[in-house]
Order: structure tokens, then C-alpha cells, then sequence
């Protein structure tokens, strides 16, 4: 398949945060065969290197293992040498593209700027499989993946999945075989450090960067936020009868959206012992909705630029708004100041529990 040239990355986090990659895996490919491997731990950048019980469940690799290596920050430079200009692909390009953004504003880095392409989303819109998780879609491309979750071979069974599906279409340029199938190109602009505006990933870590710093005691496990997955949306329990009728979130109903510092579930059971209602979804009582992912309120100035404000409660809840429902959207922290001595993660109780 000549023309076909990439190099398939991936990568291993020490916990929820994206900027605290643990190890790597980098295969180069020319005219669709492998011709060089690159594979490193590293320890995660400082102050954001804890290892969470349910990252080194999956992948295997401990604070122990890595105690020696290079910081992501000192592994960097060899990392782009081998990257040298190629363009990458990823199983999920955009959690890739976003640990390379994320370790390098957090290790205070310049960005070379680099781009990746998508090997699920060529899968979805060429193999015909019921799940195109890495395992199913490599096994469709005819490579067994029987290491998933070591890096260097889940970015070999990545480059397998591009190398087949250029195959079967008899198409041998990269960018191409991508585009023809629908595939946008995923790109992370270039900065000199420090970055102006830091990734959305990192803007929502910085208040409670604490949590993830091995430096400082652990918080209990489930005080752990688990930011790359889809929040469990927890139970909807009654207000608590024994509630301070003063509290500025007595008689509230929330709605909660994106990901927080803190369980979905656990902020619901929060609010119902203040005296809050909370509800799945926007309906016709909710005065409160709690937006994630690192939203800012400036966002509400420009809902339709706004990935938090995209989620579908989010825009029934400002349709709402705009036919007259009385509607609050509350960032994180606001959220924390309405909670106040009732947040549950210690150093970042603060504020006065009321709600501006």
C-alpha cells in the first residue's frame, strides 16, 4: 500500500486526569508495513501523577513500576523525535491528541502542534460489528489483540485496523483513505508555554489539582472523579425532612450535566440531605442545572461555541430559560460555593453557601 504512512500512538494514564500519561506506545508505518516501535513508562507530570486504584487495575502499571523513569516533560523531545512531522492515529484520536495537550500545559511546554486521525470512527464507517471497542475491530482486521491496554500493542492493533481497512478499499494514501471515509483530521495547535488558554481538560483540574498530586495525602477512593468516563447519573433521592430551611439550596430541584470533581451520584445524595431535589433530566421544576467539564460562565455568552452548553440538558434547559422557566445554570464553582462546608473534598470548602 504504498503512500500509506502514519504513526499509531497510545497511551496509558495514571488516573481520570488526561495530562498524567503513564506510558506510551508509537509504531511507524511506511507504504502499510511497520518498520519501528517506540515504547516508554514515564511518571506522570508533577503534581499530577497520583495512580488511581482503577487506572492501574486496567493497565497493570504502578507508581513503584515507574518510580525511576523519565517525568513525560524530560520524555517529550525523544517522543517527537520519533513522531518526526507523521500524522497519527489513535483508537479514539481525541483522547490521545488530548493527553499529549494536557501533559504538555501542565509540564509548562511549548507544542509542536500535532494532528491525529481516528481508527474507530474509519472502523464504524467501514466494518460492520456490533462493538468497535479496539479488541473487536482489531479482530476484524485480522490481528489478535491479547495484550490490550499495553500501549505499544494496542497502537499495533490501531495501525492494523488502518493497514486492513486501506486494503480491502484498495486506497494507499492516508489522508485519503480518512477522508473518504468521513474521518476529520484531529489537531492540536502549536503554543509556546506558557498557553495563553489552557485545554478544557486542564481548566477543570486546576481547582482541584490536590487530588492527583502524589505528594500530598490520598483522598479516599471515591473521592477520586473518574473524568474520562460517562458519569453514572446516581439515585434521585428525596429531600432530607431534617434540612436547614435556610440553606440556599433548600427547596431546589437540580439537574446535573458533564462531569465533576466529585461522583454524580454523590453530589445528588449532597444536595437531597440540604434539602434539594434533584431530577435526571430538565423538566418543568428545575431551578438549578450544574454543568461540568469544565464550563465557565462567560460560556453562556456563546452557548452554541460551548461543548458543555452542547449536551442535550444543557440545551433543553436554555430553551427553557429562554421561554421564561426560571432556570439557573451553575458552573462547578459555584456549585461548591452553594454547597460550602457541605463539599466533601477537604481544601476546597470554600466559599459562603450562597448562591450568587
Amino acid at each position: 500500500m504504498k503512500g500509506l504512512d502514519f504513526t499509531a500512538v497510545d497511551f496509558e494514564t495514571a488516573n481520570g486526569f488526561r495530562g498524567s500519561p503513564c506510558a506510551i506506545g508509537m509504531v511507524r508505518i511506511r507504504d502499510g508495513r511497520e518498520v519501528d516501535t517506540f515504547y516508554s513508562t514515564m511518571r506522570p507530570p508533577e503534581g499530577f501523577d497520583r495512580f488511581d486504584p482503577h487506572n492501574v487495575a486496567i493497565h497493570g502499571i504502578t507508581a513503584d513500576q515507574v518510580a525511576h523513569a523519565p517525568r513525560f516533560g524530560e520524555l517529550f523531545e525523544a517522543i517527537n523525535a520519533f513522531i518526526d512531522g507523521d500524522v497519527l492515529v489513535a483508537h479514539n484520536a481525541a483522547f490521545d491528541i488530548e493527553v499529549f495537550e494536557s501533559a504538555l500545559e501542565v509540564s509548562g511546554l511549548d507544542s509542536p502542534g500535532l494532528s491525529c486521525l481516528c481508527s474507530v470512527r474509519l472502523s464504524r464507517a467501514n466494518y460492520q460489528l456490533p462493538s468497535h471497542a479496539l479488541p473487536k475491530a482489531a479482530a476484524e482486521a485480522g490481528y489478535e489483540l491479547t495484550a490490550h491496554h499495553y500501549a505499544l500493542e494496542d497502537a499495533r492493533a490501531s495501525a492494523a485496523v488502518v493497514c486492513d481497512i486501506a486494503e480491502r478499499r484498495a486506497v494507499g494514501q492516508t489522508h485519503r483513505l480518512f477522508r473518504d471515509s468521513g474521518v476529520q483530521l484531529r489537531s492540536m495547535e502549536s503554543w509556546r508555554a506558557p498557553r495563553s488558554r489552557e485545554s478544557r481538560a486542564t481548566r477543570q483540574v486546576r481547582t482541584m489539582a490536590h487530588l492527583f498530586d502524589a505528594r500530598v495525602p490520598a483522598p479516599e477512593p471515591r473521592h477520586m472523579p473518574d473524568l474520562m468516563r460517562w458519569q453514572d447519573e446516581g439515585r434521585n433521592l428525596p429531600p432530607s425532612t431534617l434540612a436547614d430551611p435556610a440553606h440556599a439550596l433548600f427547596g431546589a430541584q437540580l439537574t446535573f450535566t458533564g462531569n465533576l470533581s466529585i461522583p454524580r451520584a454523590e453530589a445528588k445524595e449532597i444536595v437531597a440531605r440540604l434539602g434539594a431535589g434533584t431530577s435526571s433530566r430538565v423538566t418543568a421544576g428545575t431551578s438549578l442545572l450544574v454543568v461540568g467539564d469544565g464550563f465557565e460562565p462567560w460560556e453562556l455568552a456563546a452557548p452554541d461555541e460551548s461543548f458543555p452548553l452542547r449536551s442535550s440538558k444543557a440545551r433543553d434547559a436554555l430553551r427553557r430559560q429562554a421561554e421564561g422557566q426560571a432556570i439557573r445554570v451553575l458552573c462547578e464553582e459555584e456549585f461548591r460555593e452553594a454547597l460550602g462546608d457541605a463539599w466533601p473534598i477537604p481544601g476546597l470548602a470554600e466559599g459562603t453557601g450562597v448562591v450568587r
